[in-house]
């Protein structure tokens, strides 16, 4: 009798998880971004937002919250209710590389976080203000060389993308500079532009429009080549062979989330992907649509996860 009934709760719990995700959504839907507005993550979001607000016929709320190199946002996100009504939009960073960096943590990606679908994948640019001495990556690792802890750099934060970005240069390069950390690659690029720091690694997305117009000089792009939106600046690998770093941005859920709800949200975005005014906006950034499976998804963060504990031990990037 026992076990007959545990057989009809499971059905009952399989049939209304595929009635929540014939329904799905019928109410609006919060998107966790973990970086202030105007950044890459930011960017990302809001671009396939617009599209998913079409497919779905509702809202999606874009919550920005900043702080502690996007942990914050992954938190809230990590604790929301697991019913679709919460996505996350994670960097790369946040969950392959802050869980070795930070002691502890209010949650464990691993556990509380599911992959969906990494949305977009791009190179940084190692970005200075036009007034900076140093015109090309060669002459910035002799002037850091010639003063060590002479020059600053900015980023979105300690343990995010962009950080971890400058931090694999300056371990390339061996040199050494001072790290200053703010709440997003915004503030970071608006202080490159007001001349309090010397270099920013900004996602190639979040810095393009101010290398375009001028406002920022960009030294070099991150990918293994050049990137054809800026196809004047050189790859790092042209100073530093076999130099590479990739950022990414993905969909990730409360642990717990209806599979047909994932799928359902999976499916969409991957729709949303393919559609062409978003393949454009996004080279135009200089990244790439991905859309991969969620299994797909979850085995690359792992092995990114695997990449960046070399890095982190040997520049001794523990926190807290």
């Amino acid at each position: 009798m026992h076990q007959a009934k545990l057989i009809l709760m499971a059905g009952a719990l399989l049939a209304s998880s595929a009635v929540a995700a014939q329904g799905f959504p019928n109410k609006p839907v919060r998107i966790i971004v973990p970086f202030s507005a105007g950044g890459a993550t930011d960017i990302v979001t809001r671009v396939v937002a617009q599209k998913l607000t079409e497919i779905w016929g509702q809202t999606l709320v874009v919550d920005n919250r900043a702080g502690a190199g996007g942990n914050i946002g992954a938190e809230i996100a990590a604790k929301s209710l697991p019913d679709g009504y919460t996505l996350f939009m994670t960097s790369g960073s946040i969950v392959t590389a802050n869980p070795h960096m930070y002691k502890t943590l209010p949650y464990d990606a691993g556990k509380d976080l599911m992959a969906v679908t990494n949305v977009a994948s791009g190179p940084q640019a190692i970005v200075v203000n036009p007034s900076f001495p140093a015109k090309t990556v060669k002459d910035l690792i002799a002037m850091a060389k010639a003063k060590p802890k002479g020059i600053t750099f900015g980023s979105a934060g300690i343990g995010t993308q962009t950080h971890l970005a400058g931090e694999n240069f300056i371990y390339s390069a061996g040199i050494d500079v001072i790290h200053i950390p703010y709440k997003g690659e915004a503030p970071a690029v608006s202080d490159l532009i007001g001349g309090q720091i010397q270099f920013v690694t900004p996602n190639l997305s979040a810095a393009i429009n101010f290398v375009r117009s001028g406002k920022l000089r960009a030294l070099a792009v991150t990918s293994k080549e050049r990137s054809k939106q800026l196809p004047e600046v050189p790859a790092v690998a042209e100073t530093l062979p076999g130099f590479e770093n990739l950022g990414w941005f993905g969909f990730m859920v409360p642990t717990g989330t209806p599979k047909p709800v994932l799928a359902k949200i999976h499916q969409d975005t991957v729709t949303a992907l393919k559609d062409a005014t978003i393949a454009r906006r996004f080279e135009d950034l200089g990244m790439v649509p991905v859309g991969n499976t969620s299994e797909e998804f979850t085995k690359a963060i792992r092995e990114e996860s695997g990449r960046w504990v070399k890095i982190i031990k040997e520049r001794k990037l523990q926190v807290n």
